[in-house]
């Protein structure tokens, strides 16, 4: 039986979306440092999760005693905040995952040095 153009298109636009749909099931919501929320020695709290491209990362911490601030390579290794880098102080961040290396530290005085900093690669 051949379909026509319109059946064509239908069975194209339901394909994709039901790949958007599976993508979008995939993304999880991750609380950084569990129950201890986002404070000192959190860098290792990614070890042994997978984490993918769109997944959420939820920053909670009172606002003024941190923030979180996304930086490179480089400002994640010298603890370091290059000019232009976004920073976030609410208390109660969101931040989605791109997908590679994702980077992120508190940048009050000494707290990245404590370990209030995270490495993410996002499949």
């Amino acid at each position: 039986m051949a379909l026509g153009r319109g059946s064509v298109i239908v069975a194209l636009t339901l394909s994709f979306w039901s790949v958007l749909h599976c993508e979008m099931a995939h993304s999880a919501t991750y609380t950084v440092g569990d129950a201890n929320g986002w404070t000192f020695n959190t860098v290792a709290w990614p070890k042994g999760k997978r984490f993918r491209a769109g997944d959420t990362l939820v920053f909670n911490y009172s606002p003024g005693t941190h923030n979180v601030v996304a930086v490179n390579n480089g400002g994640y290794k010298a603890c370091k905040t290059p000019k232009g880098a976004k920073t976030y102080n609410s208390g109660t961040d969101q931040i989605k995952l791109a997908k590679g290396p994702n980077y992120l530290i508190c940048n009050f005085v000494g707290h990245c040095e404590s370990g209030t900093k995270i490495a993410i690669n996002a499949l």
